[in-house]
């Protein structure tokens, strides 16, 4: 049995039977049986099939806010503008995947030479809780657009939403099995990898979790994407417009209940601005709305489940008994919901949890930089690459120092955020390969060398 707990009271609210051995092999039966056909289905076929199914998520975007908010306690504006980015992200496919997969002819000592983009057959998505529309069609859109038939393992708290986005796919008019939802739980994703009829898997998920996809996908030869954990840096320096940088600080670190994997969550300042940045800052902070994520007016819910909420604040006491210093919030709400309080730990230094782990939820960490260049070795003095900001009214050393952080993303003056028009990814322990823009496309794909003398 997969639970849906509301994590917003601990109620729950429905209960879905997992799929027996033989039910999973139904289903991976069916798409192996989809994938030739749906191969040799015309691009514009295919387009517009992802096209219709923007318009199954806009048709159903106040529906699917809400299962999401009860399943994993998101803001509903929030849910709803995740619904929205979805449909987008399809559309963007549809309108540019024709043009991603076009053969690309290449001068050489041919008669005529080109690549071809081929799909590669059955991608296994491993998906997480904290986005769970947009982090399935941002790999189902391209992977589709390409060729390829999906498998959706989704995270076991939001059973509905993976149930729904497989629904989306069928009112869309996709073939069965095409794009086929799996009921199982984590125990049997090795084997499901491992199975012949799976050709390549992407997962977005924790850095243990990703390493185990790896070992396996590895040991079977088989591609595969990850997109794990982030703690990226926010640099802010001595001449940034402090107005702009604290807003978009509170709007980094605390969207969806600072359960995302490229919120800002290490803010790097420097000794002139520092003071006025944390009093801002914690003003800032300590006027966000917190409670029932139903409620319009509210801008923090709960975190997903209670033990993630335990977790975290493990992690902040044992912060401040090392050193850090608690400015504001730092603790769990009274009541049955899994609430924690906006916070902000202050000189955060090395030693501390917090200035080497990932804090999952609505916590920030400031540390105090001596300098521009301490800043920036601070910023990169981490296992996790995911995205970066820096923030400075020079923007030529901005964009100097965007080209030095490690990471996949960099951006100056601005929040960090993935957009289907560029390529979203990480580095070191946060993961290898691209999701997004033709780059993304791009991964699940056989780039065939074709020679014709």
């Amino acid at each position: 049995m997969i639970s849906s707990v509301n994590p917003a009271d601990g109620s729950s609210h429905e209960v879905v039977e997992a799929f027996s051995r033989e039910q999973l092999e139904a289903a991976l039966q069916q798409t192996a049986q989809a994938a030739p056909g749906w191969r040799a289905t015309p691009i514009e076929q295919r387009s517009a099939l992802i096209r219709k199914a923007a318009a199954v998520l806009r048709s159903n975007s106040e529906a699917f806010a809400r299962m999401m908010t009860l399943e994993m306690g998101k803001p509903i504006r929030e849910a709803r503008a995740e619904v929205e980015k979805s449909a987008l992200g399809c559309e963007y496919y549809a309108d540019h995947g024709a043009v991603f997969l076009a053969d690309e002819e290449i001068a050489s000592d041919a008669g005529r030479s080109l690549v071809a983009y081929q799909p590669l057959g059955t991608v296994l998505a491993i998906m997480p809780w904290n986005f769970p529309f947009w982090q399935v069609f941002r790999f189902a859109a391209p992977a589709l657009m390409a060729g390829n038939t999906g498998l959706l393992k989704h995270a076991s708290n939001v059973p509905q939403c993976a149930l729904a986005i497989e629904q989306v796919f069928t009112e869309a008019g996709f073939p069965g099995g095409v794009f086929r939802t799996l009921m199982i739980p984590s125990s049997q994703v090795a084997g499901v990898i491992e199975d012949a009829r799976v050709h390549a898997v992407t997962l977005t998920g924790s850095e243990p979790a990703g390493r185990q996809v790896a070992a396996t996908a590895g040991a079977a030869v088989k591609k595969s994407v990850l997109e794990l954990g982030g703690s990226d840096p926010f640099i802010v320096l001595a001449d940034a417009d402090l107005g702009s940088a604290v807003e978009t600080a509170v709007a980094s670190r605390f969207l969806n209940t600072g359960q995302s994997c490229i919120a800002a969550k290490r803010f790097i300042v420097v000794p002139e601005i520092a003071d006025d940045f944390v009093a801002r800052f914690k003003a800032a902070v300590e006027a966000l709305p917190v409670g029932d994520p139903l409620d319009e007016s509210n801008q923090i819910g709960p975190m997903a489940r209670h033990d993630l909420r335990d977790e975290l604040h493990q992690q902040v006491v044992e912060s401040i008994d090392q050193g850090a210093v608690a400015v504001t919030g730092c603790a769990p709400l009274d009541g049955p919901g899994a609430y924690y309080q906006p916070s902000i730990l202050d000189r955060v230094r090395p030693g501390i949890r917090s200035y080497k782990e990932e804090l999952f939820g609505p916590v920030a960490s400031v540390i105090r930089a001596q300098d521009t260049a301490d800043a920036l070795r601070i910023a990169n003095d981490s296992d996790f690459g995911l995205g970066g900001s820096v923030w400075t009214q020079d923007i030529d050393q901005g964009e100097a120092i965007a080209r030095q952080l490690q990471c996949g993303a960099a951006f100056v003056n601005g929040l960090v955020k993935s957009d289907p028009r560029l390529p979203f990814g990480g580095v070191k322990n946060s993961g290898y390969g691209r999701e997004l823009s033709h780059h993304g496309i791009h991964e699940f794909v056989n780039a065939k060398t074709i020679w014709i003398k």
